[in-house]
């Protein structure tokens, strides 16, 4: 059994995320203690105890501690990740999109197809939205070698949640290292504007100010207003940076009071940034590409915005499970994965 600190690094719920992950694939009991103790409020949140139940459910994982609020788990996986159709639900608006990145990638792995839906918030603060996970991680393990489809099914937002997420993978994925040094040329500008239970010129406001402010840059741009509806009401805009060699992804919420255009110039604004740069991923894709690179044959070499403490906290949690060194390049903000010895 591998014991790890949940209070390390950034000390926040990636850390069980990424063990449980790793845990799933290499069959390796975890303990994890001190979660999120430097957070408020402390231990499990609803989104952690879905996950923990997601991962033990696809691979008959024996469990101890799993409740909101605790701040130590035990994960012992029973057998190999068994491929299959599973449905979980957060139960609350806790994000959708990392419950899917805990199980994705041992799905992967496995032989066979799998559905997974999750049902919960797909479009919260401090999480990855749907549209980052379909639009942005997606297409990176696609090129790594991963063979998943995401569909986005109905929005989530907080506090209601209600949104629901659908993901086909079929595997075994054969991982492939990448060298994301160069991003090579932009290929295009994309992304949605989204206003749910909300007058459609909000949506469409988001829009439009996103394409006049991204005139600057050469490159198709193709930012779409959609106006739906769903169990719970909100709004925001979610772009995406496409390079030959790169992607980088950028969304903001809509909070009552602030203006449909000072929401898209947010978002404009972080990408506007991250291009010029010259980074290949953004600074949160880096650390979520960090597990499956880590797990891929042959090195990987990746260029990102900034080396933030969620990169750093991943490679320790992976350094448990994974002897291959990693290396960083901090005033170049370049991570290098070896080659497996």
């Amino acid at each position: 059994m591998i014991t790890i600190d949940g209070s390390q690094g950034e000390g926040g719920g990636q850390i069980i995320r990424s063990a449980l992950t790793l845990s799933c694939i290499t069959g390796i009991a975890i303990q994890v203690d001190n979660i999120r103790a430097g957070r408020k409020p402390r231990g499990l949140r609803p989104q952690h105890v879905t996950a923990i139940h997601a991962a033990a459910e696809i691979c008959a994982a024996a469990t101890d501690g799993v409740a909101v609020g605790s701040g130590t788990i035990l994960f012992e996986p029973g057998h190999d990740v068994q491929v299959g159709e599973y449905e979980f639900a957060v139960g609350t608006a806790g994000s959708a999109p990392l419950v899917l990145q805990t199980v994705l990638l041992p799905l992967a792995l496995a032989h066979g197809e799998s559905w997974v839906r999750i049902y919960g918030g797909t479009h919260v603060p401090n999480s990855p939205s749907g549209h980052y996970l379909r639009d942005v991680y997606l297409p990176m393990v696609l090129s790594i070698g991963v063979n998943a489809e995401v569909y986005m099914e109905s929005y989530g937002w907080m506090p209601e949640g209600g949104g629901q997420i659908t993901v086909y993978v079929n595997g075994p994925a054969q991982l492939t290292g990448r060298d994301l040094r160069q991003r090579g040329r932009i290929e295009r500008i994309f992304g949605t504007a989204v206003g749910c239970n909300l007058p459609s010129h909000i949506p469409q406001r988001m829009a439009n100010r996103a394409t006049n402010l991204l005139q600057t840059i050469d490159a198709p741009l193709d930012i779409r207003a959609l106006r739906t509806r769903s169990v719970s009401t909100g709004t925001g805009i979610f772009l995406a940076a496409e390079y030959s060699n790169g992607r980088g992804g950028f969304g903001t919420l809509g909070v009552k009071g602030m203006a449909s255009e000072a929401v898209a110039e947010q978002s404009v604004t972080n990408l506007l940034n991250f291009h010029a740069s010259d980074a290949a991923v953004d600074r949160h894709l880096a650390d979520q590409l960090i597990l499956p690179l880590a797990l891929a044959e042959g090195e990987s070499v990746i260029s990102t915005e900034s080396i933030t403490p969620h990169l750093l906290t991943n490679i320790a949690v992976v350094q448990h499970f994974i002897e291959r060194p990693i290396s960083l390049d901090e005033r170049r903000r370049v991570v290098t994965i070896a080659g497996a010895s």
